[in-house]
């Protein structure tokens, strides 16, 4: 009979700028290839961080078990959970606040700005939505329902009480929310407008853009014009399925890339993050029946698209 795996202890050690630490079970050792402590996390961490690395950081006591700091000597249990807080990298701030569009008890609805991811991932930890609001809101346990792309401004959804997040994510799973996004990019007569499309994408780990592929449709999107100006469209977005890149992948599919956009149709040279060039996309409207108050709720983006031409009638 398989043995079921006990669910992992709270972690022993507090945030870090509004990061949690990074939490380690020790795997299974059949072979008894790690007879320390020591040796896994060698094994583990030298060729990222170096072995002097993780030494100075086992006699700083840095990794943590549920009793405490964890010697290098210990012998090896498979199982067994560690933490420690990872070195932080400099970051550039990303120099945008985020705003608050609703605080309750069960949520925080952000208005998140452009370049600013939602989680730490990569390179980016510090400078992310959730350490920020962890942080400013003095709401350590705040974590998000949903994500949104780093380079996409608006709504988040995050939830302040851990016993109530599967209620909220379920309604992302379930595509009970009803989202709305808004984007600016060329105006083309010849692309008839509203139109639901539909088609398969697939995106590759290593590959920076998702793309389109022939077979059976795993993405749809209602794209409706708003209103043109100047070659310009300022397009309403609704999105039935929330693949990765997918409003950026089926606009250029129409010819209609999003202003900004570095990955589509054409994947542009990494280089310094500039921040005077937003990818011109806003999660605007959040919509749901709330999962724990009952309530119907509606929530609208504060942001606008900065690349939208200015009307010449006053």
């Amino acid at each position: 009979m398989r043995r079921r795996n006990r669910a992992a202890p709270p972690a022993p050690l507090p945030q870090r700028d509004g990061v949690d630490p990074v939490r380690l079970r020790l795997p299974e050792d059949p072979d008894g290839t790690w007879p320390t402590v020591r040796d896994h996390l060698l094994a583990r961490y030298a060729g990222a961080v170096g072995g002097g690395r993780v030494e100075e950081m086992l006699r700083d006591g840095r990794f943590v078990g549920e009793s405490g700091p964890v010697a290098g000597d210990e012998p090896y249990t498979n199982g067994r959970y560690l933490w420690f807080h990872r070195d932080f990298a400099v970051e550039e701030r990303v120099p945008f606040d985020i705003g608050i569009v609703h605080r309750d008890e069960h949520v925080v609805i952000a208005d998140k700005p452009h370049f600013l991811a939602t989680v730490p991932r990569g390179s980016h930890v510090k400078e992310t939505a959730l350490a920020r609001l962890r942080r400013d809101l003095d709401l350590p346990a705040l974590q998000p329902a949903h994500r949104l792309d780093r380079l996409t401004a608006g709504l988040v959804l995050f939830v302040v009480r851990p016993g109530d997040r599967g209620a909220y994510q379920t309604l992302f799973r379930d595509r009970q929310v009803k989202k709305e996004y808004e984007a600016i990019a060329p105006y083309d007569p010849a692309v008839a407008l509203p139109r639901t499309v539909r088609s398969r994408i697939v995106k590759e780990r290593g590959v920076l853009a998702a793309m389109e592929e022939p077979g059976e449709p795993n993405s749809e999107t209602r794209v409706e014009l708003l209103t043109e100006r100047e070659g310009l469209g300022r397009y309403r977005l609704v999105p039935a399925t929330g693949r990765t890149h997918q409003l950026r992948v089926h606009m250029s599919g129409l010819g209609l890339p999003i202003l900004n956009d570095p990955l589509f149709p054409v994947v542009l040279p990494e280089g310094p993050e500039d921040f005077s060039r937003p990818l011109q996309l806003l999660a605007r409207v959040l919509e749901f029946t709330d999962p724990v108050t009952k309530e119907q709720r509606r929530f609208e983006s504060r942001r606008g698209l900065a690349q939208w031409p200015r009307s010449t009638h006053s």
